[in-house]
């Protein structure tokens, strides 16, 4: 039977996947977006009002949701160069303190990001007919996964801390 790390290493896994294959669809979308812009403005002499919006939309997504992701590889920026100076006996405190600070961060970025979607729900885009809080929503998405992530590492050291295999 596996242990709880076990379902909650599966469960991360799968949603950073699925952040991942939605970080790729939008890199393909912006592209389709930037091209028909491209042969918009240069071939047909009519630049579509919503494609710059569209693009701009689209990079937030990638961006935030891949950035998640990137704390659940460890790809983000931390303070590894310190952790890596120190004495093996004082590494383990600062990695701790490394999960609770980029969790922070995403708690931060969760919390006022919702808020921020929130106040802007009743205003539109207008060249996309949605509402604005749209462009807002990756913020507190990006942040509760960084909030998940990061609790996965940290409890995976503890785990690792109490002996039950991680």
């Amino acid at each position: 039977m596996p242990t709880f790390i076990e379902r909650l290493a599966r469960l991360s896994a799968g949603l950073a996947g699925l952040f991942l294959y939605v970080s790729f669809a939008a890199m393909v979308a912006i592209t389709a977006v930037v091209g028909w812009q491209v042969w918009g403005r240069y071939v047909l002499n009519d630049t579509p009002a919503w494609a710059e919006r569209t693009a701009l939309l689209l990079v937030l997504y990638f961006s935030l949701l891949g950035a998640a992701v990137g704390v659940r590889e460890q790809f983000h920026l931390g303070i590894v160069f310190v952790r890596d100076a120190l004495p093996e006996r004082a590494r383990r405190p600062v990695e701790i303190l490394n999960h609770l600070l980029v969790g922070g961060f995403g708690a931060g970025m969760m919390w006022f990001g919702s808020a921020l979607a929130a106040v802007t729900a009743s205003h539109g885009i207008p060249t996309l007919h949605i509402s604005e809080s749209f462009t807002y929503l990756p913020i507190p998405l990006s942040g509760a996964a960084i909030v998940f992530f990061s609790g996965e590492h940290l409890l995976r050291m503890l785990a690792r801390a109490g002996g039950e295999a991680a």
